[in-house]
């Protein structure tokens, strides 16, 4: 009876793995089979079209710019990260090590500004571009997408900075380190895992990004990937060319897989840090 109970458990959890991997993969699954298609082969539901039209994945990059948009993409998330990062360490010491009046408060509104909507300080901060001189310009996509990931790096890089060993800080101080050596000579090793899910989720969040996008550009060459798949027009008015907008968003998928894929390790050190003490 054990065994029967046992081999039932066992096949449930395999279904169960199995129903959650098909439910998360189908829809990329679709995305690439959707990406092959053109006219109305979309409207057949094949489990691999009769013929790929491998075509879809050139039109993307010789229609319109696409090329210049993905580099925007890199370029205007890279830079988000690279700030975020920069600016999370420091405040997180100080958040974290340091003790002054205020900090709580400091932190809960750190906390409050990541609960506004994008929609509810959209007007505010296309009058601050405008002021800078930036509208339609990536300096303003990296601006603008700073109001929502720096508030979740200072938090969560806060959060790891309070778990490293007060000895280290101690050991430093005595040989003479200054608050700036022991940040980044002492501290920044330790939290590789740290700095890589956090810079991972925002680079995420900023590779993601439509609504500042079509927002704060107006020309082609300014656009990101979301704003131009977005606006991707077939040859009327009401036409859309699916099979291409399929296929660039496969195209824009890949860096997002392959960068979970090289980093999976330190993602898991990352999420797991500090659950264990002793």
């Amino acid at each position: 009876m054990r065994q029967v109970l046992s081999w039932l458990k066992k096949l449930g959890f395999g279904l169960l793995v199995t129903v959650i991997i098909v439910y998360t993969l189908f829809p990329f699954y679709w995305a690439v089979v959707s990406s092959l298609k053109q006219g109305t082969a979309l409207f057949v539901v094949d489990a691999w079209p009769r013929n790929p039209a491998w075509h879809n994945y050139v039109a993307v990059f010789t229609e319109q710019p696409f090329g210049r948009n993905l580099l925007n993409s890199v370029i205007v998330a890279t830079s988000v990260v690279l700030v975020s990062l920069f600016l999370a360490v420091t405040a997180s010491f100080a958040l974290a090590r340091i003790q002054f009046r205020g900090r709580t408060l400091l932190m809960l509104m750190i906390l409050a500004v990541s609960m506004f909507p994008q929609i509810a300080v959209l007007s505010g901060m296309y009058e601050l571009v405008r002021a800078l001189g930036l509208y339609n310009t990536l300096p303003a996509l990296t601006l603008s997408y700073m109001l929502f990931t720096l508030p979740f790096t200072v938090w969560v890089m806060t959060t790891f900075m309070r778990e490293l060993p007060k000895e280290l800080e101690e050991a430093a101080v005595v040989d003479g380190a200054t608050p700036w050596m022991i940040c980044f000579n002492v501290f920044l090793p330790l939290l590789k895992p740290a700095l890589v899910t956090t810079g991972l989720l925002a680079f995420i969040a900023a590779w993601n990004e439509f609504l500042f996008a079509l927002t704060f550009t107006l020309s082609q060459e300014a656009r990101t990937v979301p704003v131009a798949i977005a606006l991707m027009s077939g040859a009327s008015q009401h036409e859309l060319p699916w099979g291409l907008i399929m296929a660039a968003s496969v195209i824009v998928t890949v860096p997002l897989i392959a960068l979970v894929l090289i980093f999976q390790r330190s993602i898991v050190s990352g999420l797991t840090a500090g659950a264990v003490k002793g």
